[in-house]
């Protein structure tokens, strides 16, 4: 381009500024000085990373070879390292290569609306949990706005359908508001699989009504309809998890959450993205008017079960414990609430609640409240009393028989044969006088 022709042809420093893309100052000092200004040079020694800080980045490495050169860039400037992030990402690309191979196939992305669509999913961090010592199983649910590009992650211990909801409701609730279209893949706790056809569970239908929103899965193999979620969950695993294993793995899953929320912010929202050039959080202003309200009411995410209460005692079963209930609620059907990631349970009985426990895990079979426990041992101690602690009186002594005068009730009696024998010895006098008097 010949800035000085336009010059000459009358154009002024804005206009040519329009033309050719550069700021009037710099078409200003291009004219003055008869040319385009030299290029801006730097010193080989400043393009590359000392030898102090490349013993610091090999450290990192060494402790973790799965650093990326953007996560290394970010620990080293908070440690006083002045060079750009493009000297990191070469010193690192010297050491290990480049990261990625050229793909089969060319493809092109999939553009959405806004406030049209949002895809969400779990991502398994069960090994890096067990790695660093957090706990043996856990997740991390994700949801992104696929125009503007505001996420959200939420670790949980859990993938089930109440897990998935409550993770579904929190992203709503953070960007106060709810797109047209939620896309995931076909999740077996959200529905089932017929041929080509996933066909939604029940609960998933409410939860769509309720929010006025469609629920669609992928079709088996289609991994760019959904790449817009799958693709930050590198940014999880390859970058955020990684710097906590350098920086310091928080001491709990709720703390846990309050980093990822800070380091999304930081990193994520404030920071011009890749592929629409624009941070995702000045696209969200412009979304957040396309989505629609919340509900007037939140989506009960509980677990909810219904128990029988024992006939004789007040407990109820929960997960192979039993709790206390009040003692009115003997051989009641009650309704036994759970919130999601909580470690108490709640009993209602006619829509009131009764009894609140927090969930043993010290290996207990029953829990009791201090007040059901001495309620059901009073009303056990007076039920007592009335079948067994009755006054025994002493029988009434029985009358004196007269002597000589023995009485018999009415009937017949068996008694024992006559001794005849006993007559043998009588003289025939009287003999023969007992004979006469029979004869007479």
């Amino acid at each position: 381009m010949d800035v000085l022709a336009m010059k000459r042809a009358g154009m002024t420093y804005a206009e040519i500024g329009v033309e050719t893309g550069y700021h009037p100052a710099t078409i200003s000092k291009w004219c003055r000085e008869g040319g385009p200004p030299p290029a801006r040079t730097i010193a080989d020694d400043d393009r590359r990373v000392g030898p102090v800080w490349a013993d610091r980045l090999s450290a990192l490495l060494v402790g973790n070879k799965d650093l990326l050169a953007t996560s290394l860039f970010e620990i080293v400037r908070a440690e006083g390292f002045t060079g750009s992030y493009p000297t990191v990402a070469r010193w690192v690309r010297e050491q290990r290569g480049p990261r990625f191979r050229g793909a089969d196939s060319a493809s092109v992305r999939i553009e959405t609306a806004p406030g049209e669509e949002a895809q969400f999913d779990f991502s398994d961090c069960s090994g890096w949990s067990q790695r660093v010592g957090l706990g043996p199983v856990l997740w991390c649910f994700g949801m992104i706005l696929c125009w503007s590009r505001w996420r959200l992650w939420w670790f949980t211990t859990s993938v089930d359908r109440e897990h998935t909801f409550e993770g579904m409701v929190r992203f709503f609730e953070a960007a106060g508001g709810v797109p047209q279209l939620c896309r995931t893949d076909r999740m077996g706790a959200l529905g089932r699989s017929q041929g080509r056809r996933f066909l939604l569970h029940p609960p998933t239908l409410e939860f769509a009504r309720h929010h006025v929103i469609e629920i669609k899965a992928c079709q088996p193999g289609d991994a760019k309809r959904k790449g817009k979620i799958e693709r930050p969950f590198r940014d999880l695993s390859e970058s955020f998890l990684e710097e906590l294993v350098v920086t310091g793995v928080p001491d709990s899953i709720d703390a846990l959450n309050h980093r990822a929320r800070v380091w999304v912010d930081d990193r994520v929202h404030d920071r011009r993205h890749r592929t629409t050039g624009v941070a995702p959080i000045e696209r969200f202003v412009v979304e957040h008017d396309f989505l629609r309200g919340l509900p007037g009411r939140r989506f009960d995410t509980d677990y909810v079960e219904a128990r029988r209460v024992h006939q004789a005692l007040p407990l109820i079963e929960w997960e192979r414990v039993r709790y206390s209930v009040p003692t009115d609620c003997l051989g009641q059907l009650v309704e036994v609430r759970k919130p999601v990631d909580s470690n108490e349970i709640r009993v209602l009985w006619a829509g009131r609640q009764v009894a609140i426990h927090t969930i043993a895990t010290d290996g207990r079979s029953e829990v009791w409240n201090p007040d059901h426990r001495l309620a059901a041992e009073t009303s056990a101690l007076a039920s007592t009393q009335r079948r067994h602690l009755k006054l025994v009186r002493e029988p009434a002594p029985p009358e004196p028989v007269p002597v000589g005068r023995i009485e018999l009730p009415g009937g017949d009696f068996d008694v024992a044969a006559p001794d005849l024998a006993r007559y043998d010895n009588l003289d025939d006098s009287t003999a023969h006088t007992t004979e006469s008097s029979d004869l007479g």
